[in-house]
């Protein structure tokens, strides 16, 4: 399982025009998911991700979490993140997991954050999405669960 995280003052994501979810200060997560992957992967990528101390704290340094913070996260079903460009000059995507099983993870990592207290919204599992994205530094960080 593989997440991009941009820490923003705020994020939203559109289809066909309309708001699906949106957040203030907080994190926009890209989740890909793979075809090994598992609930138990959901669990510790979203523990993770709620303690990861990579808010400012009154001193400017990061050392505060998103529940330090009560930050929102606004989860982004990403397939491409699975994107494989050896070859040729088009990606390939056959390491990304079946919708079947991404679509079910997805929705579980999304409760997962909740769980923990962290308000959460997220886009529409296959659709095609708008994200907008006000990135906050910029903070950009790459997570990956085996």
């Amino acid at each position: 399982m593989k997440a991009i995280l941009q820490r923003v003052q705020k994020g939203s994501v559109s289809v066909d025009g309309k708001v699906v979810g949106k957040i203030g200060p907080g994190l926009v997560i890209l989740l890909g998911v793979g075809p090994g992957d598992s609930e138990s992967q959901a669990r510790e990528l979203a523990k993770k991700i709620a303690y990861l101390r990579i808010f400012a704290d009154e001193n400017g340094k990061m050392n505060l979490s998103l529940l330090d913070v009560g930050g929102g996260a606004l989860v982004v079903p990403q397939f491409t993140l699975y994107a494989n460009t050896d070859k040729g000059h088009r990606p390939s995507f056959v390491g990304a997991a079946p919708p079947s099983l991404a679509r079910p993870l997805v929705a579980q990592f999304t409760e997962f954050l909740t769980w923990l207290g962290i308000p959460t919204q997220s886009g529409e599992f296959g659709a095609h999405m708008l994200v907008e994205i006000h990135n906050d530094g910029p903070v950009t960080i790459s997570l990956e669960v085996e």
